[in-house]
């Protein structure tokens, strides 16, 4: 059907201008203290970002600390809860702003060309910040969820994005800062930021809309952080991990998903330890016959969970030193596991040479479950639990 002039009957809607917003509830005052709490989290997460990278490497130029033993537990809880929280500031941040986004670009004589460039240019990094930080926070939420809906590596990307993130939110910061002086000098409350046409709705205020938003914040942080913090594990109902598993520690990968079968541990398993003496091979009796040491360490995941448990096993310092090893090397230890990015990982020289670096044979009293790494499985402080390698085969010192 067509209108008496000819046109379609179909009417186009008007497009908003920032005044059709009309919210008193959107205003400098709010998105500053708003942007304030969310750009210090994403500064601790890419800070901690950044020591779980570098810690999974297989090289280190500055050796990464074996102490304390619970230093990544720290670092990579705070990496998830700080992303955590991140996600209701955002979704505020993004909700005060959004009428900027129908702002009309500056237009007429040459001599507005500037300008214009200028907030064009300003416009385009506000787009690269919101794009990265939207990105960085859904995949991180999948990635703590083990979801991986993506073909690409998530370590690589999620990575490589967090620069792009943090540089787009430093120029945005130095943009906007003489903004963010006036608004979070003054009084929330006060109307002298109020934008053109705001009016007071509802009966929320100001400081009632920060109230709800660190109260989100708050809950999204209980509900998901007694995967690192353990007297938080009964309220936090959105947890990736219990505590709950065999001999009490959580598992991220079965021997089942590894296809790791009796066949692979049974009695004819042998450890080869490879160093400049030769190759030494050892059942799971001989290295129980061996001098044996408890320790009480942390298994901490990417994902954020993490759990201690009263390990048992030999040093391998000791075991290194049968194969001719005198200390400082990096050993490459190998897994039975057919596949997987962290098959084959990288133990530096001075996690080799601290006491508390086992090859595990026992959780809590009791062999290895197949889960944990039965025959064997190395343990050590400070370390990321994707390298603390389960089901180990081979240990080979590197010269």
């Amino acid at each position: 059907m067509t209108s008496p002039a000819g046109t379609t009957g179909v009417r186009s809607l008007p497009v908003p201008h920032p005044e059709s917003f009309s919210s008193r509830l959107r205003s400098p005052a709010v998105a500053a203290r708003v942007g304030l709490w969310l750009g210090l989290c994403f500064g601790i997460c890419f800070l901690t970002g950044l020591v779980s990278h570098y810690a999974q490497e297989p090289s280190h130029p500055i050796p990464f600390p074996t102490s304390p033993s619970w230093g990544y537990r720290l670092t990579q809880g705070l990496h998830v809860t700080t992303g955590t929280a991140a996600i209701p500031l955002l979704l505020v941040k993004l909700w005060t702003v959004y009428p900027r986004l129908f702002e009309r670009l500056p237009s007429g004589e040459l001599r507005r060309l500037r300008a214009l460039l200028v907030t064009l240019l300003e416009r385009a990094s506000i787009a690269v910040l919101v794009a990265a930080a939207i990105f960085q926070l859904a995949t991180g939420l999948m990635n703590s969820a083990q979801w991986y809906p993506w073909s690409f590596s998530f370590r690589s990307t999620h990575y490589a994005l967090a620069w792009v993130a943090i540089g787009a939110l430093v120029v945005h910061i130095a943009v906007k800062l003489p903004v963010i002086r006036q608004a979070l000098g003054g009084d929330v409350e006060s109307s002298e930021l109020d934008r053109p046409g705001a009016t007071e709705q509802g009966v929320l205020s100001r400081r009632g809309l920060l109230r709800t938003t660190w109260v989100a914040a708050a809950v999204a942080v209980v509900a998901t952080a007694g995967s690192t913090v353990p007297l938080l594990r009964r309220v936090s109902v959105l947890g990736v991990r219990s505590g709950e598993g065999p001999q009490g520690v959580p598992v991220n990968k079965s021997a089942e998903a590894a296809g790791i079968g009796e066949q692979q541990v049974g009695e004819s398993y042998r450890l080869e330890v490879v160093g400049p003496s030769g190759t030494v091979r050892l059942s799971r009796e001989e290295l129980l016959a061996m001098p044996q040491h408890d320790e009480e360490l942390p298994i901490a995941c990417v994902e954020g969970w993490s759990a201690s448990g009263r390990w048992s096993g030999v040093r391998v310092r000791d075991l290194t030193a049968l194969a001719g090893a005198t200390g400082g090397e990096d050993v490459v230890v190998t897994s039975l596991q057919e596949s997987g990015p962290f098959r084959v990982t990288t133990l530096q020289g001075n996690f080799v040479d601290d006491d508390r670096t086992l090859l595990a044979l026992g959780l809590a009293g009791e062999p290895l479950d197949l889960d944990h790494g039965f025959p064997c499985r190395v343990i050590a402080p400070n370390r990321p639990g994707v390298l603390q390698t389960k089901w180990v085969a081979r240990l080979e010192v590197q010269a």
